[in-house]
């Protein structure tokens, strides 16, 4: 069903739960696992290593900086995915209400199937 499933994550509490289901899921249809994490590249290489210490047997690991639901689709095409996985929290107040939900952004234009994990 889903050959290539890519996890997002920025550290967050969230993040982590909607990484926590989106591996179980992955790992339950045999699915390749790709992390991303996007954000400050100083802490991605830390933010990617605790995430995946979590999550049972391979996972690539990708971070990026910049617009998290652009990067996010980005890494998607061009990794090929099959299904993204994001959480359903993330900004809020008026940097939401002004920029868009990422996930949103990302259901709305992602060429593959989205999860949006009830992470709270």
């Amino acid at each position: 069903m889903y050959k290539k499933v890519l996890l997002t994550t920025d550290g967050s509490p969230t993040a982590s739960n909607a990484v926590k289901i989106g591996s179980a899921l992955a790992r339950s249809v045999g699915s390749e696992i790709l992390l991303l994490h996007v954000g400050e590249p100083a802490t991605g290489k830390q933010v990617l290593e605790s995430t995946s210490a979590g999550i049972e047997g391979d996972v690539q690991m990708i971070s990026v900086e910049g617009d998290a639901a652009d990067k996010i689709l980005e890494v998607a095409e061009r990794e090929n995915v099959d299904l993204i996985v994001v959480g359903n929290k993330g900004m809020t107040g008026a940097r939401r209400f002004l920029l868009g939900s990422v996930p949103n952004q990302v259901s709305h234009n992602a060429h593959c199937s989205v999860f949006i994990a009830k992470t709270t």
